[in-house]
């Protein structure tokens, strides 16, 4: 099994879905994709962190503040592209490539799934766990 160092931050219960779905067993899931997968995150509406684990061994590259600043960030952004889903359609998912990390965004209805993976992956590896966490997200 995955050897895994729970970083939780936030955890909102303030919803009969976040009572009733296991976030630790959806995040253990993904990190379980791939072994260059660093970071999972759960977020909320409003950029609060649900469940965050990173997987053992790796090392955050951004401070626990920094991380929780930039997951707000990540909600902002979701609001921002939702504007033009009438004109351009709603976002399937967002891939950024950093020198250092690249950063994978998916959708749900009320949830964002947030992941870090190593940038040396190939890019049909990545797309491959896209796919795989689109297929979970569809579930939620």
């Amino acid at each position: 099994h995955l050897s895994l160092r729970r970083q939780r931050q936030m955890c909102i219960r303030d919803s009969n879905m976040t009572k009733s779905t296991n976030w630790v067993k959806i995040v253990e899931k993904i990190l379980s994709f791939d072994k260059k997968m660093r970071f999972v995150a759960i977020i909320d509406l409003k950029g609060n962190i649900t469940e965050g684990i990173m997987k053992g061994g790796k090392t955050s590259l951004e401070s626990q503040r920094h991380q929780e600043h930039f997951c707000v960030q990540v909600a902002l952004r979701r609001k921002m592209r939702k504007e033009f889903d009438k004109s351009l359609g709603a976002v399937n998912y967002v891939h950024i490539e950093r020198k250092n990390v690249t950063q994978i965004v998916v959708y749900t209805r009320f949830k964002t799934i947030f992941v870090t993976v190593e940038p040396n992956l190939p890019i049909s590896r990545k797309l491959q766990i896209i796919k795989k966490i689109k297929q979970l997200a569809a579930k939620l």
